[in-house]
């Protein structure tokens, strides 16, 4: 059952210091991670029975009942904290779009949702559950705060909202209705500094254990291989130097400002297309992905008269291991920053190029050491933080990002979900461009800074058919 999986992730008291460092960042609200998915449903799924579901799925998930506090003294990273003022008809909405509404209709609906800040007070998740969409469809829009998982940790997470087939859900016993979760009283502000002090303790143990073992270790090196030593600790340095080192200005020359209004597209594409490209041209679907968003990229900035030889692109490594630290909810990815060579124009010569860029990436020494970096960033004075988190990100020029999904057909409520659509946070970006696998499809959505993108439609228009030219030139078949 899909809830079994859930009971295996391991949810902490307190933030990582990279979420810590994500939550802190929202001061400028530019830089705000919200993720929205999008989902269309064949049909309108009965109000009590979709609340049931989300009943269960608050009952299996905690965070989804708790909200983030921090100690009176600010001695550990924030916590997450049961939400004693647990309100469900907050969280959980319905809306209703006309009866003839299209994908895009749906969209656009999501889009001020996308937009508006999460009551950090409460709980970070919105559920709206949409009724009016072409030929009886419904749609659902799903927006949680990054600072809750990573993509690849969330789909694990939510599981429990997906069924294998139609009413398996009803197989097992049921919350049934939101209002009747059980709500823990919270805690008070010193047993939250008493915690805080503990935590804070436990991780400086672990920390100093660690510490001594590498300096034991760095002296036998030493001793035994200097040079080898040297090169390497001068790597290291080079490293924590590349993943830190602010972005002086954009790469492009059309998309430059930035704001906070948010425009959403999306469309689909088969996998099976994409994997046979990939097949062909030596490549991975994530290969074949960038390749053909870089291609696009250049066909939107040819519109306006000023193509370009490489922008930055920020994409998220993924850190996740097999073993039980990789079962922890929150985010385990590091954000490598990059400049992707989007001006090569034969197709396969691009790829390759950015095949080797990304695996220079992938080999950084500092991404093994990004908790400690993200410890010491944040002990910065809240101006320095701000600032170097403003240099890091605000002048992308674009995030991809490539999760995947379910690999059949799912349900929520008795409902068949047929499409669903993710949307990732431009985070100080121009755009957020998303790949989700699902049911044998490739969804891509776009969410752009309006700022930036002057015509996020035919921005759209430009990737979609930077991908289509793709898999028709390297169709093995």
């Amino acid at each position: 059952m899909a809830s079994d999986k859930t009971n295996e992730i391991e949810f902490e008291d307190f933030m990582s210091e990279a979420d810590a460092a994500m939550w802190a960042s929202e001061r400028d609200p530019r830089l705000r991670s919200t993720m929205v998915s999008v989902w269309v449903l064949d049909r309108m799924p009965a109000t009590e029975d979709f609340e049931a579901m989300l009943a269960d799925s608050v009952e299996e998930i905690p965070r989804l009942r708790q909200r983030v506090v921090r100690d009176a003294y600010e001695i550990a990273p924030p916590r997450w904290e049961i939400d004693p003022n647990f309100d469900p008809s907050f969280h959980f909405r319905k809306l209703h779009l006309g009866g003839e509404a299209e994908l895009e209709d749906l969209f656009e609906l999501a889009e001020p949702i996308a937009m508006q800040a999460f009551d950090k007070d409460r709980p970070l998740w919105e559920f709206y559950l949409v009724d009016g969409l072409r030929d009886g469809r419904a749609g659902v829009i799903m927006k949680l705060h990054h600072a809750v998982s990573d993509g690849v940790g969330l789909v694990n997470m939510t599981k429990s909202m997906v069924e294998k087939a139609p009413g398996e859900g009803q197989n097992r016993p049921r919350a049934r209705r939101l209002a009747d979760l059980d709500v823990p009283a919270p805690s008070t502000k010193q047993e939250r500094v008493r915690e805080a002090i503990g935590h804070r303790a436990r991780k400086a143990s672990t920390n100093i254990g660690r510490i001594l073992r590498g300096a034991s270790g760095l002296l036998s090196d030493l001793v035994s291989k200097p040079a080898e030593t040297f090169e390497r600790a001068s790597d290291m340095v080079g490293s924590i130097q590349r993943l830190l080192e602010p972005i002086t200005e954009p790469k492009s020359p059309v998309m430059r400002d930035r704001g906070m209004a948010l425009s959403l597209s999306g469309f689909a594409v088969p996998l099976e297309d994409i994997k046979r490209t990939g097949r062909a041209m030596g490549g991975s679907v994530n290969d074949v992905f960038v390749t053909a968003v870089g291609g696009g990229l250049q066909r939107y900035h040819e519109h306006f008269g000023k193509p370009v030889d490489e922008l930055n692109m920020m994409m998220p490594i993924n850190l996740r291991s097999d073993d039980e630290n990789g079962r922890k909810a929150g985010n385990q990815f590091a954000p490598a920053r990059f400049l992707v060579p989007v001006g090569i124009e034969d197709p396969l010569d691009r790829m390759e190029e950015i095949q080797a860029r990304i695996q220079a990436q992938r080999g950084e020494s500092a991404l093994g050491y990004l908790e400690d970096i993200m410890s010491v960033m944040n002990q910065l004075p809240e101006f320095a933080m701000d600032s170097l988190m403003e240099g890091m990100t605000t002048s992308v020029d674009f995030v991809t990002s490539n999760v995947p999904g379910p690999r059949r057909p799912t349900y929520t409520a008795g409902a068949k979900i047929e499409h669903m659509f993710p949307f990732g946070p431009p985070a100080g970006a121009a755009v957020n461009i998303t790949l989700f696998s699902y049911d044998g499809t490739c969804h891509v959505g776009i969410n752009a800074d309006r700022s930036a993108v002057e015509d996020p439609e035919l921005l759209r228009e430009c990737i979609e058919k930077s991908i289509g030219e793709l898999l028709s030139t390297y169709d093995e078949e």
